[in-house]
This record gives structure tokens, sequence and C-alpha cells, in this order.
């Protein structure tokens, strides 16, 4: 990762939040996973709309120099997983978010306190 962990989680919950995503949470899995430090899962309303911001989530990331290491879903969109090495990124779509309860899999994690602008007055600013 080029960035700092948390300047990375927060540009990931901002675009899914732009994007219209909800339910969005960053857990900190270091020590408790051997494949990623960090895991932001959240949801999209339908399989098209997990398409979408999973799309612009790879495209923010690709503009800060992070790449785009493996990705599963993307042609069907009911769970969609972005592996960014330090961050993986898991989007559902809420069906099937309850039923894995990814959350409660990594319930030893950290919850980490991410800032996301609510405030569409603002939004232009991040363009």
């Amino acid at each position: 990762m080029n960035k700092e962990p948390i300047e990375l989680l927060n540009l990931i919950a901002q675009t899914i939040f732009d994007k219209k995503g909800i339910n969005i949470l960053a857990l900190d899995v270091k020590g408790l996973s051997s494949i990623t430090d960090y895991i932001v899962i959240a949801e999209g309303n339908v399989d098209r709309h997990v398409m979408s911001i999973a799309r612009a989530v790879v495209d923010e990331m690709e503009k800060r120099g992070e790449r785009l290491l493996y990705s599963e879903g993307l042609g069907a969109g009911d769970w969609a997983v972005l592996d960014f090495g330090g961050i993986m990124v898991h989007l559902f779509m809420p069906g099937l978010r309850e039923k894995y309860s990814l959350e409660k899999l990594w319930n030893d994690s950290r919850l980490i306190d991410l800032e996301i602008d609510v405030n569409p007055a603002t939004s232009y600013l991040r363009s």
C-alpha cells in the first residue's frame, strides 16, 4: 500500500457512500488473518448496484496508485470481493451479507472508526 491504511479505508468508505452503498464498516484483522490486514464490508441494493460500487472503488484506488490484486463476483454482483493486498473489500446484496455474517467470523477484530463526509454539498470537492 502506497498510502497510510486509514487514508485508503476512508477513501474506500467514502466511495461506497457516494455510490449510495450502505452499512459500511471496516475491521482491523491484523494478527487474525493471514491474507489481509483490513476488511471493508458494505452493501448495495441489487446486483447491478454492487457491481457499480465495486467498479467505483477499483477506479478510485487505481487513481491513488493502488493495484487490484484479485477480484471475484464482478460478473454476478450478489457478492463482490476486491483484494488490494492489505485491504480486502466485500460488497454484498443485503440478504447475502446476513447469510455469511463476516463480521461474526472476525469477531475478535477491532472496528475502525471511518471518516465519511455525509454532506452532499461538499461532494463536489472530492471529485
